[in-house]
């Protein structure tokens, strides 16, 4: 047969040069063969189909006349050709599927395609089915025969086959099956195969449903429906034990169970659901009365859905599909029953019901959708059922509605029922009812996992909400869109407002993200309510503006500037600088968002965007950073498409009229001179020395206009592709001498930040250059960037050899020769590797880390220091799995074996270093920590010739130490992720007679991830070997070949062999690597195969825990049973392994709670780790929230035990006998402790309250709970209070209280305190959950309320223990709303009596009751001022008691309140610093500042309103906090809280003239403390420091001092330097000083607004200039922002080589950038030099620091010119571009020669000093030098040096 190359040749011999074809027609043929051509010989899939498309859409161009009109050989010539075509895109579906469609013609029906998506395929199945299914039957039995093959793929495509035969070939198929005289044996043969398969002789889950499903096709190929049905039922009886014999017509087939696992079951009764016709469905059996659907389905349906199954998910999906089917059939059922389906309390409505409330909450994946689709579906067929026999009650709905209502808030499936059940009921309805639901919605948006669903609602509720008002208005008049919107508002607006401006950030996000986009989908007026509700300057409302306005913009399409005129783009500009991220992002949105693509932005959008971008480059958030790209990236789509359309009109229209056409011109050329704005600014910013938030963003937005605005077309992307014509648009701006985005200098930025510290910026460089840049370097970059490369891969420092590895990996794929296969329109820059460079590369690598082994073998220390083999492993790792090409280009066999026997002898040499002896690692435990240090040690002083062993010893790691160990164990983790890598990438692109290693290969692979996991300690080792093990027995398990699946079968039981064997050694902790290797192996095991490598380890696991200890157990040696602990928390654990391990959940959990009694302490950690991550497990993750989440889970107690319903004997009868050891004489001495008590309480505890509990069965928790507050365990107490609220359902509450009530004791009563406390305890939880829904107080409450009333004496002395009257307290404090004044009144003139009482001696408990006591005492505003009266009175427990319950922020809400305490605690100030109690004084002080400070960060900073203290004693107190700042007397955190209250006290109004020395103290602390070495809490209180005295003493109030403008210079500093903090809160709270400061000059009365860190730079900037630019300390100000340009150290450091310790020191403060400081200076010092002759001390300084500095300025000037980088890059100039010092360094510079030549203009004085215009020319050939060599300097710099840098 002849290949398709030759088929291409021969057809384009005679079709393109027959005589008779027109000339259009072979030119379209030409083109159409072309891509055929291109299709077939492309390796990339996008490729493929891309070239496919487009032979497609050339072929439709040719008329069917045209192609008939061709010779009959000629067109059998083409169908072969598409045969040989489609034959090779098998694998493919979509381009499989494009070839037939260039088959459909009438003439070409012929053609023969066995596949899928032929439609000629199936014409020949039809004519040859008994042939092929004779080949089938055949076939079946070997596969059967073999595991690998009935397990694997095979199987699965023959079953699939029997079912498209079945399907598409019915009527072919039906006589055989249903005609006794045609029966066929081939037929029988494949029912057999299919019902073995079912049966469990195949494990593959997805097979045996397949084949269930083939099974039921067959059934449903039956034209009678009496046949069908006998077969269905035949089917159905197969799973019962006695029935063993299959029925389909005439065929008859054995049926022998080999699997009980369910899938069966499940099977057969998804397949006839899914492929059956109604009239089989609704077959009858041997009764007349039963129907297959009713009453043969829905039990055995049910009772999968109660079976605690593997595949629970496919069952509740069986479920949903039969109530589909029910719905379908149910005009069929009334006929055949002719009564209703499903009657109010009938049996299948309470089962349906049942199964649908319980798994509600099911933590499979998949069921609760399931579940909810059924919900639906139930009530839909409720209502169809009710219409039809005239039922109008429905009081199924109301029934549901109650029972909804009464679930918790947190319950998930609350909301989506509410969903499924307002369509039934009417909001009016489901409102007036459940008036909690707006509330609750703001609750659920508050909580991540509950936000979607309480969206949901929101949705369902105003929708339907608008259904029921238009449909109300059609019955009258028709209704306007605002009144509709009026009617929304009267119940939604309100809640809304509160979401969008509430301080909680879930709340803010998810309700700007969820409940807007579908309220303006709705309602579409509803913007203008809610925007006449909002002020830009109240808290919260400017991002409410924001978030409205974009959502609008986004939803509607409207225009958002017309909505509130002139103010909005004021409004606009007030949110883009807003300090708050979120603010940002959303202004940004409205900017860049438009429905339309085509929505070319406004100028003033434009200007706008000019102006945010730079000032947003460097925010530390990374969410933001991600919103921030996207957002641009959608402005640049609308530059780009705009632009487009006007390119394409003036092409298409060259009549219009002018000033269109110029309007047009003017638009395209903004767009163009934007694109290129924004495609120059990213590399000023990426130069080394730049932060990496700013690099980052620079790179994100690079590559945003690398993706919107070039023509790369990237074939792995189905979205985001360049539009077709994109290519005029570049032409056009290219025209215009812009978009140059791919020139040398850029491409030098980009190869620098290949050095970067950050793993992310290298990725995103090396991503930028290989996906966009021209496809190979210029040969200068190429050979620099390779010595570069071969230096850095020998680097001992890890981050260095990861920048070698990674430009080993660019280089490759740059010096490579391009294939065309990728480049449809030959202008695609996607690299393919040439095989031959690839080779040679690889090879490279190889021989050079054979290099390093050598090394190592003969001197390990010399290795680790020059070369440490892990730099060449990822290097390799890099170059052959994440090239283009593949596997099979780059390695052949000979190779792949040299490297798998360098990996085996770099692992035993490693592992024998880390033991200490090379030649011997064959021992059965890895090396201690001990013996590896030892070890190395030894190694050290052999390479030192024996001279450390007279060193004094030191416990710290020394150089040479770090350095072999780093090499070891980086070296040991490269190995294991390469290695795993390496086999999964052979093996996935291995044929059968095509592999490039052997199974003696993968065993020889295996024992090098065996030895590390089980001989090495690290774990950094370890975890990183585990990455590659996995995928290496993932590679295996799913492979074909069952030599290849034992491998890691094999090495499973040798490491459980190991588990279970005593050890002669101590393991390290949790087993060290050998869980890990556990877990890898069953980890790889595929999900839906029955994990029989994890039941096999489990199984084994709990039999060796369970094993009794033997008498003589060592507790220095790790025991086997402790070891099966530890295995089984790690695969508990396994993220890989999900739900599959919860089907040993219950085991599991009673083997951990048994072993905590063990009286080994290894046992009892383990098994308590063990349970502690079980739990975890079972629960799934704690739904989290923006104030910390409920401390409960989202799963119900009913849900917990329908899951695990082993777990609920064994947890009651733990407790039941935990409860029976406390009934004993109180008296009696006992032991009282049960180590699983604690943990089961605690379990209990997590479970979600509030769920009724139907059947009822967990009351029998009730009692043991109860009778656990006699537990004189403290903790056991407080636990089983709680989970006392979560197994009690909401209807017991009362009972519970009215009982626990009943047993408080009268003062003459003996009792337990032990039980008194515990029943207080339990009355406290059981009321906070109680009353946190109940409303009114109802009988039983009032009840409660009198017995409470009438136990008051156990908050008095009577009772002598203190922790139960605290409890009583807290009682009373939860009742307080509903008690009576006199109680009140009596409880607190008790407390206060006591509380003045003075205490005699240590009494238990005593803090604890002060502290219940104030917090109730100071609840009432009256109790609180006495209490606070007498405060220097109190004892000093009681003190510090009462300013702890300060610093908690209780009390300081109420006004009034707040001053009282803010008087006394300034009046005893003093006293309290003088206090020798350290504790007591740091308290003191947070409680002072607490009350002193203002309250909201946008309030302005106002003195106190109390009168201040006393001249004499405000001096003390200055005198005594500053000076434990100077002498920095306490902690950091002391210091902080000194320093902030030595502010405020500052900040009070004084007219006394000794506050300037203070104030020059105060300062010369903020100098010091504003450090960036020193800690940051001393450096955030700085900030706060300016923030609360800073801005009083830079207004008027020092207006008369000359030292005025000295100490404002000061603080300004201060504040520049804490703008440029590492910390974002430190450079956030100094921006808020700078609006403060703003606020306080502007004199407004609105609240204050708080700007961006980066607007308030050059604010204050413009402060310091505007008050003291004349003032002496002003010009050194600015340039101590500056770099020295000291260029001659640069270079003289740049030039040195070698890496001087392991580890790199990184700068104190990592966030500041020169650079970046020297662009935002250099203004203002332009500024100064023009007001050279306004001032003479200003003058002065001036020519005083030209004097000083002009020669070292040009000197540094003469150096950048003898620099002379050559045209051709040099080593020595790309290590230069790479030193973080030089971008600085110049900028400095530049920043300098720029002053000082605009100084040399204005000056006379200074003219002398240099030569204007030769420095001009100077500076100015500088830069243009650089720039050339890939220095890119800041906008602003190149501007002052051109000249044109306005001022």
């Amino acid at each position: 047969m002849l290949s398709f190359d030759d088929l291409m040749t021969s057809l384009q011999d005679c079709v393109i040069t027959e005589d008779e074809t027109p000339e259009n027609i072979s030119q379209t043929l030409r083109l159409f063969f072309d891509k055929l051509s291109e299709s077939s010989r492309s390796s990339v899939k996008r490729c493929k189909e891309r070239s496919l498309e487009e032979a497609l859409q050339l072929l439709r161009k040719i008329s069917e006349t045209n192609l008939l009109g061709l010779e009959e050989n000629h067109l059998l010539l083409l169908v072969r050709l598409l045969i040989s075509l489609q034959l090779q895109m098998v694998n493919i579906s979509t381009a499989c599927r494009k070839v037939d469609q260039i088959l459909s013609f009438e003439d070409l029906q012929r053609a023969c395609m066995f596949l899928e998506d032929s439609s000629v395929g199936r014409e020949v199945w039809r004519e040859s089915y008994l042939s092929f299914m004779n080949k089938v039957s055949e076939l079946f039995p070997v596969v059967l025969q073999q595991e690998s093959q009935r397990d694997g793929l095979l199987c699965y495509i023959a079953v699939k086959v029997c079912l498209q035969i079945f399907q598409l070939l019915s009527s072919e198929v039906a006589p055989l099956v249903w005609k006794k005289e045609r029966e066929n044996q081939a037929v029988q043969k494949i029912l057999q195969a299919l019902m073995d398969i079912i049966l469990g002789q195949c494990c593959n889950r997805d097979t045996r449903l397949l084949a269930g499903t083939a099974v039921a096709m067959l059934i449903n190929t039956a034209s009678e429906s009496g046949a069908g049905g006998a077969a269905a039922w035949s089917l159905l009886q197969v799973s019962h034990p006695e029935s063993r014999l299959l029925t389909v017509g005439a065929l008859q087939v054995q049926c022998i169970p080999t699997e009980t696992d369910g899938v069966d079951r499940l099977a057969m009764s998804r397949g006839l659901l899914t492929c059956c016709r109604p009239h089989i469905l609704l077959a009858s059996h041997a009764d007349a009365t039963s129907c297959l659907l009713l009453d043969g389905l829905f039990p055995l349906v049910f009772a999968l859905c109660e079976e605690k199954l593997d595949c629970h998910h496919f069952a509740f999906e069986v479920l949903t599909i039969w109530l589909k089917k029910v719905k379908e059939c149910l005009a069929d059922i009334w006929k055949m029953t002719g009564v209703r389906l499903l009657p109010d309390n009938s049996s299948l409505q309470q089962w349906l019901i049942h199964i649908i409330w319980t798994n509600a909450e099911s933590p499979v994946d998949g069921v609760s959708e399931f579940v909810r689709s059924g919900f639906c579906l139930l009530l839909d067929l409720y209502q169809m059922d009710c219409e039809q026999f005239g039922e109008t009650k429905k009081t199924l709905y109301l029934h549901l509605l109650q029972r909804i209502i009464k679930l918790p808030w947190e319950a998930k499936a609350k909301y989506h029922r509410l969903c499924a059940l307002l369509p039934y009921l009417g909001t009016d309805m489901v409102l007036d009812q459940y008036g909690e639901i707006p509330s609750h919605l703001l609750k659920c948006l508050s909580t991540n996992h509950l936000s979607p669903c309480g969206s949901e609602l929101y949705k369902c509720l105003i929708q339907q909400q608008r259904r029921e008002l238009c449909d109300g208005s059609r019955k009258s008049t028709s209704i306007a869109e605002l009144d509709l919107a009026n009617q929304w508002a009267r119940r939604w607006k309100p809640v809304l407002l509160e979401a969008l401006t509430s301080d909680v950030t879930l709340l803010q996000n998810n309700s700007s993200t969820h409940l807007l986009p579908c309220t303006f989908q709705v309602f579409p007026t509803a913007v203008e309510l809610l925007l006449a509700s909002l002020d830009p300057f109240a808290p919260g409302h400017l991002h409410a503006w924001a978030c409205i306005m974009s959502s609008y913009r986004a939803t509607t399409g409207g225009s958002p500037w017309a909505l509130q005129g002139s103010s909005t783009l004021k409004t606009l500009q007030l949110a883009l600088g807003s300090a708050d991220d979120k603010v940002r992002l959303a202004a940004l949105s409205l900017l860049c968002c438009s429905p339309k693509t085509k929505d070319t932005p406004t100028s003033e959008e434009l200007s706008i965007m000019r102006t945010f971008i730079p000032q947003n480059l460097n925010c530390e958030s990374s969410p933001f950073r991600q919103h921030f790209q996207a957002g641009v990236k959608r402005f640049l789509v609308r530059i780009r498409d705009g632009c487009l359309a006007h390119v394409r009109g003036q092409k298409g229209n060259k009549k219009k009229d002018a000033n269109i056409l110029e309007r047009a011109q003017e638009i395209l050329n903004q767009g163009i001179g934007f694109v290129e704005w924004l495609g120059q600014l990213p590399y000023c910013y990426l130069a080394p020395g730049h932060s990496y938030q700013r690099k980052k963003t620079a790179l994100l937005l690079l590559s945003a206009v690398l993706e919107t605005c070039t023509d790369t077309w990237s074939p792995d992307k189905k979205k985001g592709q360049p539009p077709v014509n994109m290519g005029s648009l570049i032409n056009c701006a290219r025209q215009k001498g812009k978009w140059d985005f791919f020139c040398r200098t850029k491409q030098l930025v980009l190869i620098s930040c290949l050095e970067d510290s950050t793993n992310e910026i290298r990725e995103l460089s090396a991503g930028l250059l290989l996906r966009f840049f021209p496809p190979s370097f210029p040969d200068d970059i190429a050979a620099v960037l390779l010595t570069r490369t071969k230096q850095l891969l020998c680097s001992p420092r890890v981050q260095e050899a990861q920048m070698g590895a990674l430009m080993m990996k660019v280089l490759l794929q740059k010096t490579q020769d391009q294939s065309e296969d990728c480049r449809p329109n030959s202008k695609i820059t996607v690299s393919c590797g040439s095989n031959t460079k690839a080779f040679s590369f690889v090879r490279l690598l190889v021989r050079e880390l054979e290099e390093h082994y050598l090394t190592a073998k003969g001197d390990m220390m010399l290795a680790a220091r020059t070369k440490p083999i892990h730099g060449v492993l990822s290097a390799l790792q890099r170059c052959l799995l994440e090239a283009p090409s593949s596997i099979f280009d780059t390695l052949g066999h000979c190779l792949t074996i040299e490297v798998l026997g360098l990996l085996e002898n770099i692992s035993l040499l490693l592992l024998g270093v880390l033991y200490g002896d090379t030649s011997n690692t064959e021992k059965d435990a890895p090396p201690s920590f001990c013996d590896m240090g030892n070890a190395i040690s030894s190694l050290i002083a052999q390479a030192s010739g024996g001279n450390q062993g007279d060193e004094e010893e030191c416990v710290l790691l020394t150089e040479e130490h770090s350095l072999v160990l780093t090499c070891c164990w980086v070296s040991l983790k490269e190995m294991g992720i390469f290695l795993g890598s390496l086999v999964e990438r052979i093996l996935a692109e291995s044929k059968p007679s095509k592999c490039l290693l052997t199974k003696e290969d993968l065993i020889r692979a295996s024992k090098v991830f065996q030895n590390i996991l089980l001989k090495c300690r690290h774990w950094g080792a370890v975890e990183g070997c585990c990455v590659g093990f996995t995928k290496f027995c993932a590679s295996l398990l799913s492979s074909n070949d069952p030599q290849l699946r034992e491998i890691p079968a094999h090495m499973l039981k040798q490491g459980l062999q190991v588990v279970q064997s005593p050890r002669s050694a101590s393991v390290t902790r949790r087993a060290a690597g050998l869980p890990m290797l556990i877990l890898c192996v069953v980890s790889a095991e595929e999900a839906s195969k029955a994990r029989p490598l994890l039941s096999h380890s489990m199984h084994t696991l709990l039999e060796t825990a369970r094993t009794p200890l033997p008498d003589s157990w060592d507790q220095t040696l790790d025991l086997p049973q402790v070891c099966a602990v530890h295995t089984l928390q790690a695969l508990v654990r396994g993220s890989g392994l999900g739900v599959a391990i919860l089907q040993f959940a219950p085991a599991v959990a009673i083997l951990s709670l048994t072993l905590l009694s063990s009286p080994c302490w290894a046992m009892r950690n383990a098994a308590l780790q063990l349970y502690s991550s079980l739990c975890s497990r079972m629960l799934g993750q704690r739904p989290s929230s923006e104030e910390g989440g409920p401390t409960q889970h989202g799963m119900s107690p009913p849900a917990f035990f329908f899951h695990y319903p082993a777990l609920q004997p064994f947890l009651l009868a733990e407790l039941r006998g935990a409860a029976h050891n406390l009934l004993g004489p109180p008296e009696e001495a006992r032991l009282r402790l049960q180590p699983s008590l604690y943990p089961i309480l605690t379990l209990l505890a997590q479970l979600q309250p509030g769920v009724q509990d139907s059947t009822e069965t967990l009351s029998d928790f009730l009692p043991p709970l109860l009778q656990l507050s006699a537990s004189p365990i403290y903790s056991v107490r407080v636990m089983a209070s709680k989970a006392l609220v979560a197994m009690t359902p909401p209807l017991q509450y009362m009972n519970i209280l009215i009982n626990l009530t009943a047993q408080l004791p009268s003062p003459l009563d003996r009792c337990c305190h032990n039980r008194l406390h515990g029943e207080l305890l339990q009355i406290k939880a059981v009321l906070d959950r109680a009353l946190c829904t109940d409303s009114a107080p109802s009988a039983d409450l009032c009840e409660v309320l009198s017995r409470v009333d009438a136990s008051l004496w156990l908050a008095t002395e009577a009772q002598r223990c203190l922790l139960v009257r605290a409890a009583y307290l807290a009682v009373a404090e939860s009742l307080r709303g509903f008690c009576c004044e006199t109680y009140l009144s009596k409880l607190c003139d008790t407390l206060m009596c006591e509380l003045r009482t003075p205490q005699q001696g240590l009494q238990i408990g005593l803090s604890s009751f002060h502290q219940r006591a104030i917090q109730f005492l100071c609840a009432d505003q009256k109790w609180a001022c006495q209490i606070w009266d007498s405060f220097s009175a109190a004892s000093p427990d009681l003190r510090l008691t009462l300013v702890t319950w300060v610093v908690d922020g209780r009390g300081l809400q109420q006004t009034s309140l707040k001053e009282v305490i803010r008087r006394v605690l300034q009046s005893n100030l003093s006293e309290a610093l003088k206090s020798p109690c350290v504790e007591y004084r740091r308290t003191y002080l947070a409680a002072l500042v607490a009350a002193m400070a203002g309250g909201d960060s946008t309030s302005p900073q106002c003195p106190p309103q109390s009168a201040p203290l006393e001249e004499s004693v405000l001096l003390e107190c200055l005198d005594l906090l500053l000076g434990d700042l100077e002498d920095q007397r306490g902690g950091p955190e002391i210091l902080s809280q000194t320093l902030y209250a030595a502010s405020l006290l500052l900040s009070q109004p004084s007219d006394s003239s000794f506050k300037i020395s203070t104030i020059q103290r105060w300062c010369s602390v903020l100098e010091c403390h504003r450090s960036p070495d020193a800690t940051e809490v001393l450096r955030v209180a700085c900030a706060e420091a300016l923030c609360v005295a800073g801005v009083s003493l830079m207004s008027s109030s020092l207006r008369e001092h000359n030292t005025q403008p000295a100490i404002m210079i000061r603080l300004i500093n201060t504040g520049l330097y804490l703008l440029q903090d590492q910390s974002q809160l430190v450079r956030m709270t100094a921006a808020r000083f700078t609006s403060l400061l703003q606020h306080a000059r502007g004199g407004s009365q609105r609240s204050v607004y708080l700007m961006q860190v980066n607007q308030a730079l050059p604010l204050l900037l413009d402060v310091l200039l505007e008050e003291c630019w004349d003032t002496p300390g002003t010009l050194e100000v600015l340039l101590c922002h500056l770099t020295q340009p000291d260029l001659r150290s640069v270079l003289r450091e740049a030039s040195e080589t070698g890496c001087a310790s392991l580890y790199e020191q990184d700068e104190a403060n990592v966030f500041a950038e020169p650079s970046v400081m020297s662009a935002h200076v250099l203004p203002y010092l332009l500024q100064m030099a023009e007001k050279y002759s306004e001032s003479s001390s200003l003058a002065q300084s001036l020519r005083a620091w030209a004097e000083k500095s002009t020669a070292q300025v040009l000197d540094s000037l003469a150096v950048c010119k003898e620099l002379q980088p050559a045209q051709t890059l040099t080593p020595a100039w790309l290590s230069l571009l790479m030193d973080p010092r030089l971008h600085s360094t110049l900028c400095g510079l530049l920043t300098r020669a720029a002053f000082l030549l605009r100084l040399s203009k204005t000056s006379d004085d200074v003219r002398h000093l240099c030569d204007s215009s030769a420095l001009h020319e100077a500076v100015q050939e500088v830069v243009c030098l650089l720039s050339q060599r890939g220095v890119h300097f800041p906008s602003a710099l190149t501007a002052a040096v051109a000249g044109d840098l306005p001022l």
